[in-house]
């Protein structure tokens, strides 16, 4: 007998996924169209969605993320709840989320769940019709959201920025498997909105006992090939 999930209207999910190119700390944000009655109107979302009766909020976290992203396997940890009575003061977003569920919705707590992933992860839709891009956090203020997505994103950040000084094994989840010492350096002041003295930055770095100097160097760049280092899980 096949189930039928019920929604919990008034209880949701938003995960906010941060990504590093190399130069720059990006979120993950999709696309939404909306087509009001005489009005189509475009904005961008979190991965986001109401919650079903019957799961937990981890479950419901990684179902989200999983259909509206293709991403899987992604360790998400719950960071704030976000309940200000104004969050769906906009009718087009209670337009929006009427319309997708079906359902009569009133007031919605979110709770916000952050994610630190390698840029690389292959996304896949499963709806032709959305888009999902990475974008520069540094733009998120002039970038149009939904709800109080905007705020979501900054207390992530936050977030983020706390738990690296007690964890800061977590940053490495950024980095590919083998990356430069510059490569670390510019993804620590990016999320510490910092600027730090090279050498100091690499005395600081190599007191950490899982930080590995690699016997190899940069290959097929224009510049002076650079010393790689990788991060020894088993050291932890």
């Amino acid at each position: 007998m096949e189930t039928v999930n019920v929604y919990n209207p008034h209880v949701s999910v938003d995960c906010v996924v941060f990504g590093f190119d190399g130069e720059k700390l990006k979120v993950l944000l999709i696309e939404r169209n909306i087509d009001e009655p005489g009005e189509q109107y475009n904005d961008k979302k979190l991965p986001g969605s109401i919650i079903y009766e019957n799961e937990n909020l981890d479950e419901a976290a990684s179902r989200v993320l999983g259909e509206l992203t293709g991403l899987k396997n992604i360790y998400l940890s719950q960071f704030k709840s976000f309940g200000d009575p104004k969050r769906t003061s906009n009718p087009r977003d209670i337009y929006w989320l009427e319309n997708t569920t079906k359902m009569k919705i009133g007031r919605i707590v979110t709770v916000g769940y952050v994610a630190l992933i390698k840029i690389n992860r292959k996304i896949k839709l499963e709806e032709d019709n959305k888009t999902v891009q990475w974008y520069d956090v540094r733009d998120i203020d002039n970038i149009n959201l939904a709800f109080d997505h905007n705020e979501i994103i900054h207390a992530a950040l936050e977030h983020i920025r706390h738990t690296l000084k007690v964890e800061p094994h977590l940053m490495f989840e950024l980095l590919p498997r083998k990356f430069t010492m510059s490569q670390l350096r510019i993804l620590y002041d990016v999320i510490h909105q910092t600027h730090s003295d090279v050498r100091n930055f690499q005395k600081k770095m190599m007191q950490l006992h899982q930080l590995v100097m690699l016997d190899e160097v940069e290959k097929n760049v224009p510049h002076r090939a650079a010393r790689l280092y990788k991060f020894d899980r088993k050291k932890l």
